[in-house]
């Protein structure tokens, strides 16, 4: 099994924050670099991704949706 590293591993603690952060329900997600930047449009996480690529060249950013609070999630079996 290999190591994670010091990144990838606070990375994981940032998406739990952001998952139990109810500023971040219904929105789009990126997390670079130790922060998380939201925005509630296709059109604005478009140009919040360009935006956060150009100020950190080499990393790279973790883009997820947070559903609302009363979204169902499907699951097959």
């Amino acid at each position: 099994m290999s190591k994670r590293s010091s990144r990838e591993r606070s990375t994981d603690i940032l998406l739990k924050r952001v998952l139990r952060s109810r500023a971040y329900r219904g929105k789009h997600v990126i997390l670079v670099h130790g922060k998380a930047y939201a925005a509630g449009s296709a059109a604005e996480i478009t140009r919040l991704f360009d935006k956060v690529v150009k100020e950190f060249p080499g990393e790279t950013p973790t883009l997820t949706y947070i559903p609302e609070a009363d979204t169902l999630i499907l699951v097959l079996r």
